[in-house]
């Protein structure tokens, strides 16, 4: 894909992101169920290649020992879940779909954490699942 816009829903926080894969992932672990009260379905976007406005307007939370999430202060929406421990995915935010202006075009791909997925959410179509331990096991357990 190309570049790809959006924003917070009042606005006050807007990026551009470029070169934006064209899939799209789930997780299902119960702090991400928490935060968006389902589970979250987000774009990997390498840092590097999203610019922010309304820089001012993010808050970030350390939620656990190995990431933070990003919120707008002034309307509370979801802006990214960023890992921070080192390893493959801390160069990366998962920036949820729902925030591009234009969520088209993507394939929903992977599901993770779907051993924590509760048996009401039901996704048709054929993608990689991986377990708890199995996203451990590929991306190193959390110290």
């Amino acid at each position: 894909m190309s570049e790809k816009t959006g924003s917070c829903m009042c606005g006050a926080v807007r990026f551009t992101a470029t070169d934006v894969p064209a899939t799209f992932g789930a997780c299902h672990c119960d702090a991400c169920r928490r935060w968006t009260g389902s589970a979250m379905l987000a774009v990997t976007v390498p840092q590097d290649k999203l610019t922010w406005e309304g820089e001012a307007q993010i808050r970030t939370l350390q939620s656990s020992d190995w990431a933070e999430r990003a919120w707008c202060q002034r309307c509370g929406s979801a802006l990214y879940y960023h890992v921070t421990a080192d390893g493959p995915m801390s160069e990366s935010l998962q920036v949820p779909i729902g925030l591009f202006d234009d969520a088209n075009g993507f394939t929903f791909d992977s599901e993770i954490f779907i051993d924590c997925k509760p048996d009401s959410f039901a996704y048709a179509g054929d993608r990689e699942v991986m377990t708890r331990a199995q996203v451990f096991a590929k991306y190193g357990a959390p110290e």
